[in-house]
């Protein structure tokens, strides 16, 4: 089995002793949580605004896919974290917006009690590539 990290400075470094993509052997590739940190600043992007929030949680999932040579259609799995499941309709109006239609992924969505910075949403993804 062949590893390749992917890091990318177009998303936010990780904040902890993880990469922010791990594909292996060219045919997978397994994306690290993300959350709503501008990559730039590495502040976060909408405090109490999980509309805002969950846009710049797909921009990080965008740019790590992309350093990897994937996009969105190449997403065969996503798990959605939310601080608050009363959340769940308008982080689902953002997310249909890249997962829609007939190339949705599978998915799982739970509400947790506490994410990483205290933010109201984290994505990960599984691709094939």
């Amino acid at each position: 089995m062949q590893r390749t990290i992917i890091n990318t400075p177009t998303a936010p470094a990780p904040v902890g002793p993880y990469n922010q993509a791990v594909a292996v052997s060219g045919q997978m590739l397994f994306v690290s949580g993300q959350i709503a940190l501008d990559p730039a600043t590495g502040k976060l992007v909408g405090e109490g605004d999980v509309v805002a929030q969950t846009e710049q949680v797909i921009a990080n999932l965008e740019a790590i896919l992309t350093a990897a040579g994937a996009s969105f259609d190449n997403v065969v799995k996503t798990s959605v974290f939310l601080k608050d499941m009363n959340d769940f309709a308008a982080v689902n109006e953002v997310y249909a917006k890249y997962f829609g239609g007939d190339h949705a992924p599978a998915r799982a969505c739970v509400e947790v009690s506490r994410l990483p910075k205290d933010v109201d949403v984290e994505i990960e993804c599984i691709a094939v590539l």
